[in-house]
Parts: structure tokens; C-alpha cells; sequence
């Protein structure tokens, strides 16, 4: 199975007849939810349900990339998720190691880059190996970016940005006065990428979750009742068609 279509489609083409009345967002950001509540449904163990969440993870990408979404960012695990049972983290981890093993072929074939965000020296020894070989092997494509939120928070995110303007200002490099937006922005993981525009939550749940709080101050956001195992192309549209009906005025009249 692959990344993209062997046949990357124009965004006529993916939307349909839809596609002039559609305003394609530069970056989406998902929150997958809904991983246990699918496998739970059909009477399988969590672990499958995540397997089942990797599926939708390829099939979006592929989706985002036919789109001409420029950035994807997945909020795949959270810090809050190391205090899931160990059984399941170690079960997730394995999972991901898979993932990236499998999937990177395919995301050089497909010009998939790559990124990863979050506290990742907490990951286990190979799982960030591999993390950091299919990061630096992808690095040069110019398609669809993928970065996947690991061992992410939104709170640790802010507070270590807090912490780096410290470590500048005590070395001298910097002055209270000089902090504003724009230089906090560039102390975030995301210091390179553009805010999400769309902010997707699956599962129906309403709320943020520690993630991206201070990217997502401006960001349309999209809940879906759809649990993640199960959203796919037509999912993603429909929140598209639901993104383009927002006034987006940034604060402005």
C-alpha cells in the first residue's frame, strides 16, 4: 500500500465538482481520537484500534498531498499518554517503530517530508532511532510535510520556549524588552512551519488537549463524530467544506 496515488490528482480532481468552492488551508492539524472507542465497538483489544489509526494516517497524508495541503500535523501521543497503562505505551511504541520502518520507503517514492515534534529524548532508544533515520532520510522531499506531536505538550511546549529565552537572556543575547510574538513564536517546536489554519478533532470530543495552545490561537476548528479509525478522504472534505464557510478576520472587522 502507498502514501500517495501513484497519479498525483489536481485538486479539481480530488474535490470533484466541489473543488472551486473550496479554500485549501496551508496546515491542518488533527487530534486522532477515538482509537479505543472503535476497537471497543467491535470487541477487539485497544492495540487494534491503533492499528487500524495507522491506516488513517496513510490514507490522509495521501489525501492532504492529492489536496495541495502543504503541512499535516497528528497529535500522535501526548505527554499525558505515558501514563497509560505500560502494556498499551509499549504496545504504541512498537507500533510506531513499525510504522516508521514500513512506511518511509514509501514516503520517499511518494516526496513525504518528515518532522516530529515534542519531547522526543523521552521515547525509547530505538523507537527515536527510527524516528531519527526517517526524519533525515526524508528531509529533502518537497511534498506533503507530516509531523507527528510525540510525546508533546502543549503547556511543556510553551514552558521550554520560556526556558530558552532565559538561557539567552542570562548569556546576554537577549533583553525583556526584545520578547514579543514573534520572538516567543521562534523559540516553539513549530519555529519553521506556518500556524495551523484548521484544527480537525475526531471522536466528537470538545476540547484542545494540551495541544498546539499557541498555535492554534487563530485556527478554525472542526469536530467530527467520526472516530479516527474511520475518517477517510470524504471526512477530510467535508471539514474543508466546513472550514470554508469561516469568516477568518485574525481579530479585524
Amino acid at each position: 500500500m502507498k502514501f500517495t496515488l501513484k497519479k498525483k490528482k489536481t485538486n479539481t480532481e480530488a474535490l470533484g465538482n466541489d473543488s472551486a468552492e473550496l479554500k485549501i488551508p496551508e496546515h491542518v492539524a488533527i487530534i486522532m481520537d477515538g482509537n479505543g472507542r472503535w476497537a471497543k465497538k467491535r470487541g477487539l483489544p485497544r492495540v487494534a484500534g491503533h492499528r487500524a489509526g495507522a491506516d488513517s494516517v496513510r490514507k490522509i497524508v495521501e489525501s492532504c498531498d492529492a489536496l495541495g495541503i502543504k503541512f499535516l500535523t497528528l497529535y500522535a501521543f501526548s505527554s499525558e499518554n505515558w501514563n497509560r497503562p505500560q502494556k498499551e505505551v509499549n504496545a504504541l511504541m512498537d507500533l510506531l517503530e513499525k510504522f516508521l520502518k514500513d512506511k518511509t520507503p514509501e514516503m520517499m517514492e511518494d516526496n513525504v517530508k518528515l518532522r516530529a515534534i515534542g519531547r522526543l529524548d523521552k521515547l525509547p532508544e530505538h523507537v527515536r532511532a527510527e524516528l531519527d533515520k526517517a526524519i533525515s532520510t526524508t528531509a529533502e522531499n518537497t511534498g506533503v510535510t507530516m509531523n507527528l506531536a510525540l510525546s508533546y505538550g502543549g503547556r511543556e511546549e510553551i514552558v521550554d520556549a520560556a526556558k530558552q529565552l532565559v538561557r539567552k537572556a542570562a548569556a546576554g543575547e537577549i533583553t525583556a524588552d526584545e520578547v514579543d510574538n514573534e520572538v516567543f513564536s521562534a523559540q516553539m517546536y513549530t519555529a519553521d512551519m506556518p500556524d495551523p489554519d484548521l484544527l480537525i478533532r475526531t471522536s466528537g470530543e470538545l476540547r484542545l488537549s494540551n495541544f498546539l495552545l499557541w498555535q492554534l490561537s487563530y485556527a478554525e476548528i472542526v469536530i467530527t463524530d467520526k472516530l479516527w479509525p474511520d475518517f477517510r478522504h470524504d471526512a477530510l472534505v467535508d471539514a474543508l467544506r466546513e472550514y470554508t464557510k469561516r469568516d477568518r478576520r485574525f481579530g479585524k472587522l
